[in-house]
């Protein structure tokens, strides 16, 4: 689905992605890479083919889009280096010439130097791309910038004729932000409490299909 935010054209892919033609960049948010791992090591058997599944989308994204550079808007990483992150590093090294920028998100707690060594662009709090915002959480007060966020796993709820309730995950657009789903399949959704002109765009397994507060 293509959507004009801010004079800017913007296509929303079911694959839990945006894609920012004029910039040649794909953006997607809360990766959560580890995650899988982090839990297996606690004692919690989670499939690795979970880590596997998000790479492979990842892929056929870039390989839809054919973008310059991958913009994370944070929880890139759900912990430390484990082997989930190691088969990220197989990944990076299949796509050396992409342009990999992270906004660190609250889970992001690799070392400095692992995100250099993983080619990875660190910014610390925010990206200003104008018109927008690249930040992880929703700034507390709204400014020229149009914010485009993470964080918080949008997710929508649409009712049928019979009265069931079907749950997708969603984007989410604001008066003065956007709120990315989670790219990892591995999240759990939080329904947002709309205001009048508040978009959403629920992510069904066919479409991507918009939905107005």
């Amino acid at each position: 689905m293509i959507i004009d935010c801010k004079g800017e054209q913007l296509i929303l892919s079911n694959e839990r992605a945006i894609y920012w033609p004029a910039k040649k960049m794909l953006i997607i948010s809360d990766l959560h890479i580890g995650k899988s791992a982090h839990f297996r090591k606690s004692g919690i058997q989670v499939p690795d083919l979970i880590n596997q599944t998000d790479l492979k989308r990842l892929t056929a994204l870039i390989s839809e889009f054919n973008p310059d550079t991958l913009i994370v808007t944070g929880d890139m990483f759900h912990n430390n280096i484990n082997s989930d992150a190691n088969a990220f590093m197989h990944w990076r090294q299949r796509f050396t010439n992409l342009k990999v920028i992270l906004i660190k998100g609250n889970h992001d707690k690799l070392k400095n130097e692992d995100y250099e060594a993983l080619g990875i662009e660190l910014h610390q709090k925010e990206l200003l791309l104008w018109p927008f915002r690249f930040i992880h959480d929703k700034p507390v007060e709204a400014d020229e910038y149009y914010n485009i966020t993470g964080h918080i796993h949008p997710g929508v709820i649409i009712y049928g004729k019979a009265k069931q309730q079907l749950k997708f995950p969603c984007f989410y657009f604001g008066k003065h932000c956007a709120i990315m789903p989670a790219f990892s399949v591995f999240t759990g959704l939080k329904i947002i409490d709309a205001e009048q002109g508040d978009c959403f765009y629920a992510i069904t397994p066919a479409k991507v299909v918009a939905i107005k507060a």
